[in-house]
Parts: structure tokens; sequence; C-alpha cells
């Protein structure tokens, strides 16, 4: 998509977002959309089903080449740190979810999402009916409280996850289905690059095109000189495919003023997250500046917030992931929140294994993603816990249509993986 086209249909954005905003006027509109977001197909329910017991597995990833979100200071234990969470219900039915903290991109870490659940979560879970999503959501809201939004957002989406996939399986139904949406297809992926040196890019770019991937994704910032010869090296030699600029929060406001314009003027469709995220004024001056979409992603993390930085006129669309969102509940109701408005919706992730990758694609197939995801995790990570590990054809993967989340997690290969 150019960026002239995205400007061109400002007009009839701004319409949506008219009627958007008479419909989202009431205060309460984000706990009732997400309540509709929730609510079962007839038949779903079983009122005497309840939690029953809660498991958490920490493990760590082995992880395949350079990615600067997996360095740590010296001593780090290497690899790619979650928390499996194991979900069973009284009558032996059993979800799976994963909580993907990165501490060098938010303030979750493994041992903080191993400990809030297990000492926080899981007391005010245990016993509930796993339907009543929204109702799990409120209980952990209050036994871990927001700051400026959701508290613990990644740690809370391991159990969200599980209970979509227990629910899944108690009525045999995919994600999709209990939504009403398409179920099945593909979803495109973006291969990252990020080198430390461009003479590192060519050789990045072979691999992902080796391995069938014709998109990219770039991470830039704070250096615009070396983004702008690094994603002009990226479009020169795949010149049709979709490039995908994310700096991480990493410019300041006039460096990102000045390298918006030279990105377009080289083909780059759009900018994520070009400011850290509490530089909301910077934001909307860049979205008026109008030289790209400008896309959110740290900073979004509840309905709530996206409904206000629509008001406040500062973004094009958002760069959506179910783990940043604390869950599959809030993230597609943004999905939701962002088609009605008219706005942009890509598919990203925090390299995703395994489960948390499973709920991506769920909800990028349920709700048509158009754009290349950035999908990484089977770029970066070498083990996975599946018994059927996703594993990309043509720089695709295939949305499961089983019920759930799709999987068959492998709970030997899960121990086998478990850090102290």
């Amino acid at each position: 998509m150019k960026a002239k086209m995205d400007r061109g249909a400002s007009v009839n954005r701004a319409h949506s977002r008219r009627e958007f905003f008479q419909v989202a006027a009431a205060g309460a509109l984000v706990a009732s959309a997400v309540r509709r977001a929730s609510a079962a197909a007839p038949g779903e329910q079983n009122p005497g089903l309840k939690i029953e017991k809660i498991e958490i597995f920490p493990v760590r990833y082995p992880t395949i080449g350079y990615f600067k979100f997996f360095e740590g200071p010296p001593g780090t234990p290497p690899g790619r740190p979650a928390v499996i969470v194991k979900v069973t219900a009284t009558d032996g039915t059993v979800g799976w979810g994963e909580s993907v903290p990165i501490p060098k991109w938010s303030y979750e870490t493994l041992e903080s999402a191993a400990s809030t659940i297990e000492n926080y979560l899981k007391p005010v879970l245990i016993g509930r009916a796993p339907f009543d999503l929204v109702g799990a959501h409120e209980a952990m809201n209050a036994a871990i409280a927001p700051s400026f939004s959701t508290g613990a957002p990644i740690t809370k989406s391991g159990i969200d996850m599980a209970l979509h996939d227990l629910t899944g399986k108690a009525c045999g139904l995919s994600l999709a289905q209990r939504w009403g949406c398409p179920s099945g297809g593909k979803i495109t992926l973006s291969w990252t690059l990020n080198p430390r040196t461009l003479d590192e890019t060519e050789k990045l770019i072979e691999e992902g095109w080796d391995r069938g991937y014709r998109n990219f994704n770039v991470k830039v910032a704070p250096d615009p000189k070396f983004d702008l010869e690094l994603c002009g090296i990226v479009k020169k030699r795949v010149p049709e495919g979709f490039l995908w600029a994310d700096a991480n929060g990493g410019y300041d406001l006039a460096t990102a003023l000045k390298a918006a314009p030279k990105l377009a003027d080289i083909g780059v469709p759009v900018l994520e997250q070009p400011l850290p995220s509490n530089r909301l004024t910077g934001y909307r001056e860049l979205k008026k500046q109008g030289a790209l979409p400008i896309i959110m992603d740290e900073g979004v993390i509840s309905p709530a917030d996206l409904i206000e930085f629509i008001r406040l006129d500062l973004l094009d669309g958002v760069a959506m992931k179910p783990a940043r969102c604390g869950g599959l509940l809030g993230a597609r109701r943004q999905v939701e929140i962002l088609k009605d408005a008219g706005l942009m919706f890509l598919g990203s992730g925090l390299t995703d294994p395994d489960v948390s990758l499973a709920a991506s694609l769920a909800l990028y197939g349920a709700y048509g993603l158009r754009f290349p995801a950035a999908l990484n995790g089977p770029q970066f990570l070498a083990k996975s816990v599946l018994t059927k590990p996703f594993t990309p054809v043509n720089g695709q993967l295939d949305v499961p249509t089983k019920p759930g989340l799709g999987i068959e997690v492998d709970e030997e290969k899960v121990k086998a993986l478990m850090v102290q």
C-alpha cells in the first residue's frame, strides 16, 4: 500500500471515525464491547465446568541467529524465555497458554511472570467458570492493578490463551468458529532484518529469500542515516515486497519528522512506533505531517487506550500482538475497533513460540489480515513443544482449524525446556 493511497482515503476515514466516536461516546463502551466479543455461541456454555488446576512451566527456547531483544546483561541465560500455562477443568479438559516476556521490550520478565501467575492470578481463578472470560480478566485485573494501562498484560495473556484453548476444546469449536469468522487459510509472514552492520544485510535477505519469504520488516532507529541505507538495500533487492520499518520507540521527534518523508521516498509503506509510547503530542505531529502511515505498538495495551489514541488523532493503525494486549479477548476487540474506525490492522508478535504463535495465527486468520505478519518465532527459535511444530512453507503458515487453539502440546517437550 502506498502512503499517498492511505492519505487519499483520509476523507472516508474521517467519516468512519465520526460515526465511530458517536457510538464510542459512552464511558461503558469498552466493557460492553469486550463482553460482546467474549460471548459464547448458543450451546457452548457449560455452567457446571470450573477451573480445577493451573500449572506453570518456566522455559527457555534456544535461539538461532542474532536478535537484539534477546541480548541481556553479562551472565544472563541465553534463549527466549516463556511461561507455558496449563489450565485443567473439573471434567479433565486441558487448555494451554503462553506468556512471552522480553525484558528488553517490556518490564515483564520470566521470573515476574511465573511468580505473578503462581502467587496472584492462580488463587483468584481456581474455581471460576472458564467460559467467563470477562470475569477472569476482571479477577486478574483486581489482583494485579493497572498503572497507565493494564498491569502485567504479557503475563495475563498466558492465562487468557489457555482459557480460550480450554473452552474451545470443551465445545469442540475452533476460535474462528466461536467468533463466527472464516476458518483456516494461510498467513503470509515477514522476515525480520536487524543487521548490526550494513554489510550483513544482503546475507540476511538471502536467508529469508531461500526459505520462501518475499516480505521484510526492518528494525530501525536511532540512526536515520543507517536506516535509510538499510531500507534502500532491501527495497532494491526485493522491490515488490512489503517493507515494514519498526523503530520500537527509538527516534526522538525531530529525527522522526526528518526520517519519515525520506523513508516514504524509498518506498517504505508504514512506520511503526517511531517514538516512545508516552510521546503523545509527538505522535500527533507525525500523524499531521502525513509522510507515512503511523502505526502504534508498544503503547496500545487495552481497548480503552486505542479508543483514546484514535480520539486524539495519533495513529493510522496498530501492529497487533495478542501477547501484548493481555491475550485474545482484548486483542480481538482492538481489531474490531480498528476496522470500525477504518484504520490499518497489522499482525505482529513478540517472537512468539508455539502456543502464543497459534493464538496470533487464529486471530489474524479469523479477521482477514491483509498484510504480511511479522511473526518471527519460526525464524529465531530452534525448538518446539508441539507434537506437530509450525513450519513455514513458501513464507506462509497454515491457520490451525482444530478446536481451541488447534494445537497439541507435548508435555515432555515442555519439561525438557524448563528452567529453575
